[in-house]
């Protein structure tokens, strides 16, 4: 008896492999050209582990075409390529391109990609920190927005400033490099229609993701950006004429007189430091004193991921 059950189960595993999804049963895999623009070692990693869901470049394994994973599988194909296709690539423009491989770099930075069931059984399109680097670099280096080549000194707090813009009264000096730092957090001033993105460098981006901002730690480090409010016709706003930018740096000891920060601000496209005496950051403390029980801090950061993390 039980081998006649166990009959009767193979038979109909048998029967089920007759029924196929038609990504399967009706194409074979189109091989892709080569992305035309990108560096051979950079689309061999997007190859490897991007093509066999997200182009109509798909290799499919045996254990791939067996019912009922076949369906699962031709199922993520259909998902992947409505999310991100590169069989289209030749027939995007530039800016197109460049979306969709900002697309895919943060896909993987979120380890949303490639799904850990996939790589689990194809190992190969697994990607390590080389592989991960090389892509980060590639993209990086096609930003339209880069610093400025102009000449940079360092100041008393590790970091640089461009040397064509004057420091602030209290001695700290522009700091030049917050635009490569992470955006931590917005803010919408209604009351002087300002839209504002506060971004932090490292170690306030660590003491994120620790849950120690309260006190931040020495050598934290706050920009907030301002830009005036624009509103389009349909009500959206967005960003117009660019207002300042405003530092808070964290030292306990060399900023003791300041509540443990210090203070600056540079105003419009010139750059011009915000004071007229040394005593300017008195303003700055006044207002940010209802926060004093949240260490003089208005800003809540966002819950960002560490990308970093294993």
């Amino acid at each position: 008896m039980k081998f006649k059950i166990i009959l009767c189960i193979l038979a109909l595993v048998l029967l089920a492999q007759l029924i196929r999804p038609k990504e399967l049963s009706s194409a074979k895999a189109a091989p892709v050209n080569m992305l035309a623009g990108v560096p051979k070692e950079v689309a061999k990693v997007l190859e490897t582990s991007c093509f066999d869901c997200h182009s109509a470049q798909t290799n499919w394994q045996w254990f791939d075409k067996l019912t009922p994973a076949n369906f699962l599988v031709a199922s993520h194909i259909r998902e992947g390529r409505k999310a991100v296709d590169f069989s289209q690539w030749d027939s995007l423009a530039i800016p197109q391109r460049n979306a969709l491989l900002y697309s895919a770099l943060n896909a993987i930075l979120s380890k949303e990609m490639p799904l850990s069931s996939y790589t689990a059984l194809h190992p190969a399109a697994k990607l390590n920190q080389k592989d991960t680097g090389l892509l980060k670099n590639y993209l990086l280096n096609k930003a339209v927005s880069k610093p400025s080549a102009v000449e940079n000194t360092a100041n008393g707090n590790g970091q640089t400033f461009i040397k064509e813009v004057k420091k602030s009264p209290n001695g700290i000096g522009y700091i030049a490099d917050y635009r490569n730092w992470k955006a931590i957090s917005t803010t919408d001033r209604f009351d002087n229609g300002t839209i504002r993105i506060i971004f932090g460098n490292p170690t306030a981006v660590k003491a994120i993701h620790e849950g120690k901002t309260n006190p931040w730690p020495d050598g934290t480090m706050f920009a907030k950006t301002a830009w005036k409010q624009q509103q389009a016709k349909d009500g959206s706003v967005y960003a117009g004429q660019f207002v300042q930018v405003e530092f808070m740096i964290k030292n306990v000891q060399r900023y003791a007189d300041t509540k443990g920060w210090g203070w600056a601000r540079w105003k419009g496209d010139d750059l011009l430091p915000y004071g007229k005496t040394v005593k300017f950051d008195s303003e700055c403390i006044s207002c940010h004193r209802p926060e004093r029980n949240n260490d003089y801090v208005f800003t809540t950061p966002l819950d960002i991921k560490d990308f970093n993390k294993k």
